[in-house]
């Protein structure tokens, strides 16, 4: 199984046209992303199997960890190193038996409460939020907090990444806050500079953790 990244970049298509997301996989990367997370939520299977696929050998060239949002079967056809799952999502306990013990898979969670689902299903990791409020999901929970925000870490007794309005100036509150790391949207893929978005993002992350690079 891969790591568990810190800074997980989730590329989209829809807030913004300027790039692919292919594009943005390569530019997030060279801007200290350590986790790529395709999220697209319409088109057909086979051309998001054929993104994925590329996604994933661009990522794996990187040594970079390649998450799928939400669809177990193009995260099997590309081989992708995990999949991320929603509340309404697939079955998380039916993936674990379709993915096997040695792909990643992370769930959603915006209470305590589901945060014990996701244990009780076997997630590797729990994205929780949104912490801050958020444009990227039309249907996002009310923001938590950093103080909920802590309760979650002391819930999850694993990695959670913080989601929802996390950018380069709270990244380092959520890390302080005790999460492993963040995920972002907006705050890469809809700047006019993804890359130099990334580094940003990336150095705040370090210097919250006391500049423990990628680990």
């Amino acid at each position: 199984m891969r790591r568990i990244g810190r800074l997980h970049v989730l590329t989209d298509t829809e807030l913004q046209t300027r790039f692919t997301h292919v594009e943005l996989a390569r530019l997030a990367i060279s801007g200290g992303a350590d986790t790529i997370q395709f999220r697209q939520k319409t088109g057909p299977t086979r051309e998001l199997i054929r993104a994925a696929l590329e996604m994933k050998q661009v990522c794996e060239e990187a040594g970079v960890t390649f998450i799928v949002n939400d669809r177990v079967d193009v995260a099997i056809a590309c081989g992708a190193d995990g999949v991320h799952l929603g509340q309404e999502d697939f079955p998380i306990p039916l993936a674990r038996e379709l993915l096997g013990a040695g792909r990643i898979i992370g769930g959603s969670a915006s209470t305590l409460d589901e945060i014990r689902k996701c244990l009780a299903d076997g997630v590797d990791y729990v994205g929780f939020g949104p912490v801050y409020p958020t444009a990227s999901k039309a249907d996002a929970a009310p923001a938590s907090g950093n103080d909920l925000l802590r309760k979650a870490v002391e819930a999850a007794r694993g990695p959670v990444i913080a989601i929802g309005g996390v950018n380069a100036g709270n990244a380092a509150e959520v890390v302080r806050a005790g999460a492993h790391g963040v995920a972002v949207i907006s705050a890469v893929c809809c700047q006019p500079d993804p890359k130099a978005a990334t580094r940003t993002l990336r150095e705040a992350l370090d210097r919250a953790a006391g500049g423990n690079g990628n680990g």
